[in-house]
């Protein structure tokens, strides 16, 4: 029973895990986060390797999935550090874009109650004049948004290490009971030697 409803929790939270994996991702590709965009990337396909190990009965896929959940929990303390510009990180750089693009958080001009406006950075309005973007009226800053979701996403992948480490040893120690009692043996660990027939039937010299 223990076994049962650790692969049924451990099942729940890699499928929920993917469904936030994948919302995530969404909003990291309308960022442009090309860094976001590569570690969702490799983070889904692990949750479907663990998701896979674990109603399979396949120890090693949850191993590597238990693996990958710690440096996950790592990765998303790096977001939440970058985005409260702990240890000298700018909110502001272009760092999570690889220097590649200018672009930022899809959150930073879309977020709850956020109205953006665009101001001309000059009177003479032509084809190539930029002009600077205005947002006003925030509920909730898109730096805390980005720390909410990373701190989901620990939260969830604390509950799934967890899980995925009780399940693994459940069925190690499933397997090797199994093994004691000759499960895995070509012959039976019991074997009564019983002389043949011929040898009972045959008469006896006096």
């Amino acid at each position: 029973m223990g076994c049962c409803s650790g692969r049924c929790t451990l099942i729940f939270l890699c499928t929920f895990q993917l469904m936030v994996a994948l919302e995530r991702q969404v909003f990291d590709f309308l960022g442009y986060q090309w860094a976001p965009i590569l570690a969702n990337f490799f983070h889904i396909l692990v949750v479907i390797l663990g998701l896979f190990g674990t109603i399979q009965y396949r120890p090693r896929y949850i191993v590597v999935y238990t693996v990958w959940t710690a440096l996950w929990v790592a990765w998303n303390v790096f977001i939440i550090c970058f985005y409260l510009e702990v240890g000298g990180l700018s909110k502001d750089s272009d760092l999570l874009t690889f220097n590649i693009s200018a672009h930022h958080s899809w959150w930073s001009e879309h977020g709850p109650g956020c109205v953006r406006r665009e101001i001309p950075a000059s009177g003479n309005r032509s084809a190539d004049t930029q002009s600077y973007i205005s947002i006003m009226g925030c509920l909730l800053e898109y730096q805390y948004i980005e720390v909410l979701h990373s701190s989901f996403q620990i939260l969830i992948s604390l509950l799934g290490f967890i899980y995925a480490c009780y399940v693994i040893s459940v069925i190690t120690e499933e397997e090797d009971s199994f093994d004691f009692i000759g499960g895995f043996e070509p012959f039976p660990l019991y074997h009564v030697n019983e002389k043949p027939s011929h040898l009972l039937l045959k008469p006896v010299h006096q």
